[in-house]
């Protein structure tokens, strides 16, 4: 009888545990946890059984409908890149990567040359593709960049360093000028519809008062209903339409303030910075809050 392989034996444990685990985590609903370890376990599918190879592919089916992947292709292969902030623990020229569905950030970084930076919109179910060629540094880049040598002189060790320009304001060009119409257009509508809305209650109390007046005066509901009318129906019929009319502005205006500013705080966390040499490192977010007592802007960020 032959010996088994214990290479085989180890990698054959190796993809079944990560499979299992894969399983499970897509029965705990932990789709992009589940689609790493079944995409890793199918590495080594000739390892596996013909059976669990095809339970780990349908777990991996299942997971992928509600994950969205990305294949990223980086060029040098040894750059170093980072999801959403967080390294890869790993460089490789291709990397097949799984993500919630939503926005996410690729960076990538590498010696000597410029930095990688992109953003995608993760659809679930989808397959991405992104390419990012860091392009060879300039000269005086590299230079500024190289490690400091011993056998500088202290004249070259205590030169000044370059100045380096300020991190684009997100008010900068044209979507900072969207962003301030749009400011401004919330807390207009928002303090219009407050207002609106106290009238229709004004009215609305008005026409309870008079209401209870003509019942307590012993007067039936229905006599507007007859003819010829009292003269004080014009007057209850005109404070429902101004009741009715002053609530619909109202609450118009709310919800165009609503959809506006929820257009307007989306802008903050949608990068721009593609249009730039560099990434946006400050962010700034403006919150417009309207009730119908006061309005006003909650800022908060990082600077």
């Amino acid at each position: 009888m032959e010996a088994a392989d214990p290479t085989t034996s180890t990698e054959r444990e190796r993809a079944e545990i990560a499979g299992e685990l894969g399983l499970c985590e897509v029965a705990l609903h932990r789709y992009r946890d589940a689609a790493e370890h079944l995409a890793k376990s199918l590495e080594q599918r000739e390892a596996l059984p013909e059976a669990l190879e095809r339970r780990f592919e349908a777990g991996r089916r299942d997971a992928a409908k509600r994950i969205a992947t990305l294949v990223l292709a980086v060029d040098p292969p040894d750059a170093e890149v980072l999801i959403d902030g967080e390294r890869i623990g790993r460089t490789a020229r291709t990397y097949t990567l799984f993500f919630e569905p939503g926005n996410h950030m690729v960076r990538a970084r590498a010696p000597g040359h410029a930095g990688g930076f992109q953003s995608f919109l993760a659809v679930a179910g989808a397959e991405h593709g992104i390419t990012m060629e860091l392009p060879l540094a300039a000269a005086g880049s590299a230079k500024e960049t190289a490690p400091i040598s011993p056998k500088e002189t202290p004249k070259a060790l205590s030169s000044s360093p370059a100045v380096r320009s300020p991190p684009p304001s997100p008010w900068t060009s044209w979507p900072g000028t969207l962003r301030t119409a749009g400011i401004g257009l919330t807390l207009a509508t928002g303090s219009l519809g407050a207002v609106f809305m106290v009238r229709a209650r004004n009215a609305d109390g008005d026409l309870h008062e008079r209401n209870a007046r003509l019942d307590a005066a012993g007067v039936s509901q229905g006599a507007c209903r007859e003819t010829p009318k009292p003269s004080w129906c014009s007057e209850l019929t005109a404070l429902r339409r101004e009741r009715d009319l002053f609530a619909g502005l109202g609450t118009a205006m709310v919800v165009t303030s609503g959809v506006v500013g929820a257009a307007t705080l989306a802008s903050f966390f949608t990068d721009f910075s593609f249009l730039q040499a560099e990434p946006t490192k400050a962010r700034l977010a403006l919150v417009p809050t309207v009730t119908p007592a006061q309005a006003g802007i909650v800022a908060y960020g990082a600077w």
